[in-house]
């Protein structure tokens, strides 16, 4: 991080988006690291439990588009003030009256789909500051809040084991409320932000190709990033034996690897471009994928690969993040819905397929395939668009500093 970019923009804003971003998604994927207990106790089968821990991130993928809405016409701090206190709410909601059958534990997560919405709220707030040449290190900072993931897999089961599932439901409520206050009194609306449209003028992007694409090349990054968060505790758990704890123990070192990684991604993307970096990534999540499908004969065997996995698509969410405001600048706050929306909905295949795929065919092999498969589809579409964006995206021509 260089001096330019401290004095671009406005870190305490940038700060705020990345801690509101951090603790919502901490309880979005929060049934994942409590799969193994909730299942226990519920009697949950393979396919029960794949779409248990999937149900948060289809709700949170439906609903960026209405926090992406909503951010264009209140603003993202207003939106994230209302979003944050809902959240709170349903998570007591849950504490007091108990959760006590699988489809309660749908509901629950539907209300933690709200919290996986943050997506569309925090990159749009601190996009907002920062000129295009340091787009993707802010958003790549901002987007380390899905670091969040790692403190669910990390303390998750072990309170569970402490207090009892359903109490960390209510525990998680109260970092959600200290976030909040930090978040009022840091966060600010950039001044540049775009006049509201009306809501027609946002789905005239959905006639453009490049959002399409991006739309894809995101559900790969980031749904593959978000659908192995909330499935590996269980997976580790299922395939190797391991205790809840130590099983959330591994989940936990796999999403630290790719969440910290996405602000590298970002500022990669700035330095050699999105599009060659991109390719790369998704080539080694491609591998990656592929020979876990294999099943690997030991724990820490598949723990070195799915690091290796989350380390490419965590760069690629950043790179992915490093093209969109180049492209899309003046419809930041929808294609920052529509793009989340789909990463999201990437995020609920894979976790549910992998359940599935476990339940009907006795193996996780079939889910992690055909994964892979579409990362190296959105691989060979890359490869097919990059001349085109390199020569017809304007803009970049007059910056000449954002780099395709």
């Amino acid at each position: 991080m260089n001096k330019g970019f401290l004095k671009a923009g406005h870190l305490p804003t940038l700060f705020a988006a990345f801690l509101y971003f951090d603790l919502s998604f901490m309880v979005w994927v929060l049934l994942g690291p409590l799969g193994v207990q909730i299942a226990t106790d519920l009697g949950l089968d393979a396919a029960q439990k794949g779409l248990m821990v999937a149900t948060p991130v289809l709700a949170g993928a439906l609903l960026r588009i209405v926090c992406g809405l909503a951010v264009d016409h209140i603003g993202p701090k207003r939106t994230a003030i209302v979003a944050q206190l809902l959240v709170i709410a349903g998570l007591l909601v849950a504490w007091v009256l108990g959760v006590d059958s699988f489809s309660q534990t749908l509901v629950v997560g539907i209300v933690l789909g709200l919290a996986g919405a943050s997506f569309a709220v925090a990159l749009p707030l601190a996009s907002g500051w920062y000129p295009p040449e340091h787009q993707g290190t802010a958003l790549g900072i901002a987007g380390a809040g899905n670091s969040g993931t790692v403190l669910a897999a990390l303390f998750g089961p072990g309170l569970a084991v402490v207090f009892g599932w359903q109490n960390v439901l209510g525990l998680a409520a109260i970092p959600l409320m200290l976030t909040l206050i930090v978040f009022v009194v840091m966060a600010k609306d950039s001044p540049n932000r775009p006049a509201p449209k009306t809501l027609p003028d946002y789905f005239k992007v959905l006639k453009i190709g490049d959002a399409w694409w991006f739309m894809f090349f995101y559900s790969v990054t980031f749904g593959g990033f978000v659908g192995l968060a909330a499935s590996l505790t269980i997976y580790f758990n299922v395939e190797y034996g391991l205790s809840a704890v130590t099983a959330g123990y591994f989940t936990a070192a796999c999403v630290l690897a790719g969440s910290l990684i996405r602000p590298v991604g970002g500022a990669i993307a700035d330095r050699v471009g999105g599009v060659r970096s991109l390719s790369i990534m998704y080539s080694v999540a491609s591998l990656a994928l592929a020979v876990i499908s294999v099943g690997l004969p030991q724990a820490w065997m598949a723990l070195a690969v799915f690091v290796v996995a989350m380390l490419a698509l965590g760069m690629g969410n950043g790179a992915v993040f490093q093209l969109v405001p180049q492209r899309f600048g003046r419809e930041i706050g929808v294609m920052t819905g529509l793009v989340g929306m789909t990463g999201g909905l990437g995020g609920f295949y894979l976790a549910s397929s992998l359940g599935y795929a476990k339940q009907y065919t006795g193996s996780y092999q079939l889910g992690f395939l055909v994964f892979a498969g579409l990362a190296a589809l959105a691989l060979i579409g890359l490869a097919g668009v990059k001349k085109r964006w390199r020569s017809s995206w304007p803009s970049l021509v007059s910056l000449g500093a954002a780099r395709v």
